[in-house]
């Protein structure tokens, strides 16, 4: 089983990356720093929620995993 805080890392750099990407996008179509930043930061703060929740519920199903 993964352990919490390497969950929450997992969690933080994947967001990170996220959070980059989005920035980018959102600049990319709305021409505007604040917008991009604000589209990313809102998107971000979803997807890390998410994200954790996710892994915590993956964490606990045995389907898939092998014992060696």
């Amino acid at each position: 089983m993964e352990t919490r805080s390497r969950t929450l890392v997992k969690a933080v750099v994947w967001n990170v990356l996220g959070l980059v990407s989005m920035a980018l996008v959102g600049l990319a179509l709305t021409g505007s720093i604040a917008v991009g930043g604000a589209m990313a930061a809102i998107n971000c703060a979803i997807g890390f929620a998410v994200y954790l929740i996710y892994e915590r519920v993956w964490a606990h199903i045995r389907w898939g995993r092998t014992h060696g």
